[in-house]
């Protein structure tokens, strides 16, 4: 766990962690790493266009077999996705079970590609406990609606979802939980349980059809047919597995509580078929033999009988319970399914264990999340850290892809047309991908995104720094980085760029691993690095091919950001340099100067290769102000608007900038470095290099080098590429709430555009560029993303952190107006706070109870099944707030769980007006003494949908269920519950059973250090926060930010 205090107490699941990381017991073998996505995905694209969506559509997947992974609902499989468990469902309405998650495809989608699903990822630790929401519609499932109604609405007009469609009005749906838990000491042993809830007013019929099946790697010649596996039913509620790689395991199922006037309890009819492709259906080819993938389909929503195999073997199992007895669960109540996957060959469910198995690892994971951040804060502030964590473990993915493989197809299967190799990725013929990744999205974008995962591994690394190394490494490693030196982007086009932040993912993981587990990994630190000074030389030989140190880049992940399409040559002629690509590179920079510095402290040979990179920043710095040094020269700097821009070079002296006001002239904030004098007199050679390099270049070093004889805060220096003048003039407009700031964050576009579009003719063509705040309005790259006016919160991000090192330097000595046109002046430390209490207005209920994500939609806000339960959207309304884009983009929107952990007990209610410094002083003061008051022990928070086991049915309808505690905004607290918010919890110590007395001290000895860590934290919120406090504030996470002289 963290360390408190300088103590440190593992919780149990910090323990198996620490098992996991000394490889002393493998617990994330198993894990929810099943796609909820595999068709339509490059890997499946055979075609000889090279058009995936329709090359594999959703309604092949029920009968055609993948040949790169899997899909399904919760579903969970091992490290290699070889065995798989999900979730199918049946309401006796639909065509066809629901077995996977639909969405529309890029051609579909009125904004692209887009999920048609109500699913949540309410909980997840790595990995003892996963739980999972999926609502279910009691009516047919609205496919074609969906499908008709997008295609008739336009770019201008909103996305219509599947709320829209009316199926869940009287709440006539299923609220379906997904559980899943390992035992205290075995991670091979797999507990499940499903617990369904009729909401509507009548009793309503379901069918829960739990599946398990091997994915197909026999069909393509490339293993003996020896090593099949099999299932077989060894009774009437057990599976038998085997595989060559994974042994012998069994499936054991529970009967279920009945829900009809017979009491009878309702059991699995165990069937099997094939994974193998229904040939006949789609192709009008015979299928080999009779038992294929859609048998299950077939058999339970057709009565086909001959759908499945009779002798009860195969590689596709499922477990089929119906609860339709008198019309099937009545409502209010719940129908359930417990069944275990395990290594012991038992014949018997003791559902009491089971149960309270459950309870315990939810309690677990209570325990470990909140001492992630256990300082007082909102509940529902709180609730959104967790379900941002949850979405961030659900969305890690097993990714096959093997190049040559795919490029030129399997033995035992027809060769893939010959154009197709030529069509995408053609260079990228070392890929070896067999690992757990860290997806963008869980439906959206079930495939890596390199610059999207340096983001992902900031949140990973606050409870899992394991596996944040491990995804930083692996796309450095021989099998994903290309021999020159570039890292892949993504399936689509691996040779796309992205802007290089994974040197600042690398260092932040390092630091954050440090600060708040006590771990330092240099040689995590050094191997990355090291595999980073290949990919450094590809950026400046390739991207800087005039060597003049201005940087075209392309795209960059900013997609439709400029008025020209980024990644293709332009209408004008001409080389578009970008300040956005040049900005990048400084802060790449940075980032390699920072690691290195940090590496010197442990080997001296580091500082060679730390002057190399101050040099280099220095150089880059340079041009982008003084191209060539002359005089009256046009260059990205615009002095007039006090703003960064693109430019078009014709070479020479002929330039013409293109003053469109968005991130591309903000981006260059991020390239700042405070460097502690101590740190430097450490280090004689580095130290050496640059007082020679002030000496002997000082015309440079007086142009760029600002802060090098004028020290900061701290006696610090100050690396740049904006002097405070410069740095002034781009803060006025991205504090002005006519331009960048908005209520929720900093928009990718300024609002002055608005009413002030900028346009071009070229060739008779015009192109523009205007304000948009909620989803594109063209069709570039997908149309699926706007970086033309909304808000991201990636970027967002590091424009915080920025603030935070500019503030390091400048401490009180530089305030700005914030708004502009407030009258209200504040340091750059407390801007970055101001952002970051804006962006968690995105989630946070308002005092009308409001999210502004939901976009004012009454269920969502307020119905008591909905309102607790968040998306984690791919980018928000520039004036709304309300979420855009991919839903469950858990990757760098989970970047709000390390927002929450760093401001959020200063957290405001979204429309709020600031509270005056001498009222906050007041606020921390009331929190003080409200929590320090006392010596009670700190409390963890209870879960909101708590399950208590009654003894004497074994029905979880007759339990007291749904407990809530401060996420039900209505409910009364008693006085000793509204005594403060930490006292809103349950004693640590009475919520673990069992505890021997050595372990019950231990926890109090444990629970007392983080009282004091509480009560130090707040005493300093406190008196920061008081008048006459000038220079008390601490940056929150400061020390993660740069190399220091110390640990």
């Amino acid at each position: 766990m963290p360390v408190f205090d300088n103590h440190e107490y593992l919780t149990e699941e910090e323990k198996r962690l620490k098992e996991d990381r000394n490889r002393t017991k493998y617990w994330k073998k198993w894990g929810p790493y099943v796609a909820e996505r595999q068709w339509a995905t490059v890997r499946e694209d055979y075609s000889a266009d090279g058009d995936a969506w329709s090359h594999f559509p959703h309604e092949h997947a029920r009968s055609r077999t993948y040949r790169w992974g899997e899909d399904g609902i919760a579903g969970v499989c091992d490290t290699h996705g070889l065995q798989n468990i999900a979730f199918s469902f049946w309401n006796e309405k639909d065509a066809f079970l629901k077995e996977r998650l639909f969405g529309l495809s890029n051609p579909q989608g009125n904004h692209g590609e887009s999920i048609k699903e109500a699913h949540f990822h309410v909980d997840n630790t790595p990995h003892s406990y996963m739980k999972y929401l999926y609502k279910y519609p009691q009516a047919e499932f609205p496919y074609e609606d969906l499908i008709k109604e997008n295609a008739r609405r336009g770019r201008t007009d909103k996305e219509y979802q599947i709320l829209d469609t009316g199926v869940f009005e009287d709440n006539r749906y299923w609220d379906i939980f997904i559980e899943t838990a390992k035992e205290d000491d075995d991670p091979d042993e797999l507990l499940f349980r499903v617990t369904a809830w009729n909401r509507g007013p009548d009793p309503a019929p379901l069918h829960i059809i739990p599946q398990m099946w091997f994915r197909n790697t026999w069909a393509w010649g490339r293993e003996p047919e020896s090593n099949k596996p099999s299932l077989q039913a060894v009774g009437d509620n057990q599976v038998k597995s085997r595989h060559h790689q994974l042994g012998e395991r069994y499936l054991l199922l529970s009967p279920s509580p009945g829900v009809g006037p017979s009491g009878e309890d309702v059991h699995p009819k165990l069937i099997f078929t094939e994974n193998d492709t229904n040939t006949e259906l789609l192709y009008k080819v015979p299928n080999k033999q009779p038992y294929v993938k859609d048998g299950f389909h077939r058999y339970i929503v057709d009565g086909e009988k001959e759908a499945v195999n009779p002798a009860q073997t195969g590689t596709k199992s499922a477990a089929w319970f119906t609860f339709n007895e008198a019309g099937g669960v009545a409502p209010g109540e719940c129908a359930v399914v417990r069944f275990r996957f395990s290594k012991k060959n038992t014949d018997y469910l003791d559902e009491e264990e089971f149960d309270d198995l459950m309870d315990k690892k939810k309690e677990e994971a209570d325990d470990f999340y909140y001492r992630i951040s256990p300082l007082p804060m909102a509940d529902d502030l709180r609730n959104i850290q967790r379900q941002a964590f949850a979405g961030m473990m659900w969305c890690k993915q097993h990714y096959l892809f093997i190049w040559d493989e795919w490029a030129n197809g399997d033995p035992a299967q027809p060769p893939p047309p010959p154009e197709r190799k030529n069509i995408r990725n053609q260079t990228w013929k070392h890929l070896h991908c067999d690992d757990i990744l860290s997806m963008p999205d869980s439906w959206e974008y079930p495939f890596f995104a390199a610059w999207d995962t340096s983001f992902h591994c900031i949140t990973l690394a606050m409870i899992d720094p394991e596996f944040a190394k491990k995804q930083l490494d692996l796309f450095t490693r021989e099998w994903y980085c290309h021999p020159n030196g570039q890292l892949p982007a993504y399936e689509w086009n691996f040779s796309d760029v992205n802007p290089p932040v994974h040197a600042w993912a690398t260092f932040r993981v390092f630091k954050i691993e440090r600060k708040l587990y006590g771990r330092q990994d240099l040689d995590f630190l050094e191997r990355v690095f090291q595999k980073l000074l290949i990919n450094f030389t590809w950026w400046v030989n390739r991207k800087d091919v005039d060597g003049k140190n201005v940087f075209e880049g392309g795209f960059l992940g900013l997609d439709n950001i400029g008025l020209f399409n980024r990644s293709e040559p332009l209408p004008t002629g001409g080389t578009l340099e970008q300040a956005d690509s040049t900005g990048w590179m400084a802060f790449y920079c940075l980032n390699m100067l920072n690691m290195a510095l940090e590496l010197a402290k442990h080997r001296r040979i580091y500082e060679d290769i730390a002057s190399k990179f101050f040099e280099h920043f220095i150089l880059i710095s340079d041009a982008m102000t003084f191209r060539m040094g002359q005089k009256d020269e046009k260059s990205l700097w615009n002095d007039e608007d006090g703003f960064y821009y693109d430019a078009i070079s014709w070479g020479g002296p002929w330039i013409q900038q293109l003053p469109v006001r968005s991130l591309v002239g903000l981006i260059p904030l991020y390239a700042t470095l405070t460097l502690e004098p101590e740190l430097i007199n450490k280090l004689p050679s580095f130290k050496k290099r640059v007082e020679w390099f002030m000496q002997n270049r000082e015309d440079v070093a007086e142009r760029t080098m600002f802060s090098i004889r004028k020290r900061g805060k701290g006696n610090r220096i100050l690396l740049s590429l904006v002097n405070e003048e410069r740095l002034t003039k781009i803060l006025q407009r991205m504090l002005d709430e006519d331009e960048f700031l908005s209520e929720h964050g900093i928009r990718s576009l300024s609002k002055y555009h608005k009413e002030h579009p900028f346009s071009m003719d070229v060739n008779g063509q015009t192109f523009k560029v205007g304000y948009v705040p909620g989803d594109s309005d063209t069709g570039l790259f997908g149309g699926n993303s706007n970086w033309r006016g909304p808000i991201w919160l990636c970027v967002n991000f590091l424009l915080v952190e920025s603030l935070q090192r500019f503030y390091l330097f400048f401490g009180q000595s530089l305030q700005v107006e914030c708004p502009v046109g407030s009258g209200e002046y504040m340091h750059l430390g407390h801007v970055a706070e101001e952002i970051q209490h804006r962006l968690q207005h995105l989630f946070a209920r308002d005092d009308n109870g409001r999210r502004s994500i939901n976009g004012g939609n009454d269920v969502l806000d307020y119905d008591e099944n909905w309102r607790d339960y968040l998306w984690f959207y791919e980018f928000f309304d520039g004036d709304s707030g309300r979420g855009l884009g991919a839903t469950h983009q858990c990757g760098w929107t989970g970047l709000i769980a390390k927002m929450i952990h760093d401001t959020g007990v200063s957290c405001r209610l979204p429309h709020t007006p600031r509270t005056p410094r001498i009222g906050m002083a007041h606020y921390f003061d009331d929190i003080f003494h409200r929590h320090a008051g006392g010596t009670q022990t700190p409390k963890t928070p209870r879960s909101p949908h708590h399950l208590r086991r009654n003894s004497t049915t074994r029905s979880i309808s007759a339990r007291s269920d749904f407990e809530f505690n401060g996420l039900d905004d209505d409910k009364e607290l008693t006085d000793d519950e509204a005594t403060s918010p930490v006292d809103r919890r349950r004693s640590v110590t009475s919520s673990v059973v069992g505890l021997s007395n050595g372990s019950a001290r231990e926890r109090e000895e444990t629970d007392q250090h983080l009282q004091n860590y509480i009560t130090s934290q707040l005493e300093r919120l406190k008196q920061e926060r008081s008048e006459g406090e000038a220079d008390g504030y601490v940056v929150p996470g400061g020390e993660e930010f740069e190399a220091t002289a110390t640990p």
